[in-house]
């Protein structure tokens, strides 16, 4: 009772002292959540990842702006049609090569070791060119594999070093560094491309892996000093032994990320393709068709297609930095799957009923835009409930084989519908019906991601 009586004063003291404060956020959080909801402590390692992912698609924007001048002058337009095709044969021995690696390396040193891996691929090729070697094809297929993987394994890291609540919330800012960095390194590329010529662009470029291996080191260890001893344990630890087409095949949730990923590409290169046919026959009802006219045509498509990607840039970055984290934030990742085809469909079903050229632009512009903000962002955001094994090796499939099967499925389609004389009707009805096939899956996939995620509701 004594003893009783002695606590009180003390419980007493200690149920009225004042609750601790929430940590305070920084100047820069504060900045950073213009965009989403940064938290205290949050701000430095996503600022890191955003600009890790600026300065790599910067860099690769240099590159496929070398690819095009490289591949026009050595080799021809031809060539384009073949390199999915060579590249989807290559990546299935390259993605297993990768999973093998990814077990046997912990992720500082898989990013580390693939970073410096192209980088040295890219003094080659530097080499080789200074030399007169022409190395055009070679290095077109090369590009396409190197933009996938690279891209894709800095995604990986995000979900692995982020908790899914975390990503949902800084997923939308490190998306904007990807939208800055691809319209920055485009920009760039045209301004020093004829002073300094392709091959020293590639010398830039591998600086630019080299400064990327070195900003994924220190978000790694700063977010890892912050969440604590779980998370530094991620630091060494490998990966298990399943490999990424073992985990697609054994695991449905990722079969139909997978699927979706396949039909997503055919659906976006058809219309482009479509979009395609309709500003070439604009452009002879304007211009003319005769073959003495074929300059001036030339020079309206190119004004065109200008416009049409500045504006589609635009309409995407806009969608990046204000809407992602909103309709995260009130849709849900599952919600927002359906976003895009609707539409994908809404352009499809105008070009069959309605094909007026302002108004399929609109819609395509709108469907790219959103694309390459939030249905990207989407693809990401996926991956975060799944295991480390699928954040790596499952993704490197998906983003390299996966997206390669979509490009050449979508080759066939065009090549058949050619040879049969198929009307743009027509293909935008088979293109309908697969943005319909693609509406199913994410129906199926909704299921499987309220599974997996329950705590989203």
């Amino acid at each position: 009772m004594e003893a009783n009586l002695a606590s009180a004063p003390q419980n007493l003291a200690a149920s009225s002292s004042p609750p601790l404060e929430p940590a305070r956020k920084t100047p820069l959080e504060r900045l950073l959540s213009i965009v989403t909801d940064v938290r205290a402590g949050e701000g430095l390692g996503a600022l890191l990842l955003t600009v890790d992912l600026a300065v790599l698609l910067g860099g690769y924007y240099l590159l496929k702006t070398v690819r095009e001048s490289l591949i026009l002058a050595q080799g021809g337009a031809e060539v384009k049609a073949y390199s999915s095709a060579a590249q989807a044969v290559l990546l299935f021995v390259v993605v297993p090569i990768y999973g093998w690696i990814a077990t046997r390396t912990n992720r500082n040193q898989l990013l580390r070791w693939t970073a410096i891996f192209f980088a040295s691929n890219l003094l080659l090729f530097a080499y080789l060119g200074h030399r007169g070697i022409h190395e055009a094809v070679p290095y077109f297929i090369w590009v396409g594999i190197f933009n996938l993987f690279t891209v894709a394994q800095l995604w990986s890291f995000a979900t692995d070093l982020y908790t899914e609540t975390q990503g949902k919330r800084l997923f939308p800012m490190l998306g904007v560094g990807a939208s800055i960095g691809a319209v920055g390194g485009a920009w760039i590329a045209g301004k020093i491309i004829k002073p300094i010529g392709p091959y020293n662009m590639m010398l830039i470029a591998a600086a630019a892996l080299c400064l990327c291996a070195a900003l994924s080191s220190w978000a790694g260890r700063v977010i890892s000093e912050r969440e604590g001893e779980r998370e530094k344990k991620k630091n060494v630890e490998t990966l298990g032994p399943e490999g990424g087409f073992q985990l697609l095949i054994s695991d449905p949730y990722l079969r139909l990320i997978a699927i979706l990923t396949i039909l997503l590409n055919i659906v976006s290169l058809s219309g482009d393709f479509i979009l395609g046919k309709l500003v070439v026959n604009h452009a002879n009802e304007v211009v003319g068709s005769a073959k003495q006219l074929m300059a001036a045509r030339a020079a309206f498509i190119g004004a065109y297609y200008a416009n049409y990607y500045a504006w589609t840039n635009l309409v995407s970055f806009v969608i990046q930095a204000f809407l992602v984290s909103r309709i995260f934030k009130y849709l849900g990742v599952r919600k927002a799957l359906f976003i895009l085809p609707a539409l994908s469909i809404a352009t499809f079903t105008s070009i069959i009923i309605f094909p007026v050229m302002g108004m399929v632009r609109v819609l395509k512009i709108a469907e790219n835009g959103t694309n390459y903000s939030l249905q990207n962002t989407v693809r990401n955001a996926l991956l975060l409930p799944t295991s480390r094994e699928a954040k790596y090796k499952a993704k490197a499939a998906i983003e390299t084989f996966c997206v390669r099967l979509g490009d050449v499925t979508q080759a066939g389609i065009i090549f058949l519908g050619t040879r049969l004389h198929a009307s743009l009707t027509v293909f935008a009805a088979i293109t309908l019906t697969v943005t319909v096939l693609w509406t199913l899956v994410a129906f199926a996939l909704y299921r499987e991601h309220r599974i997996k995620s329950p705590q989203e509701g």
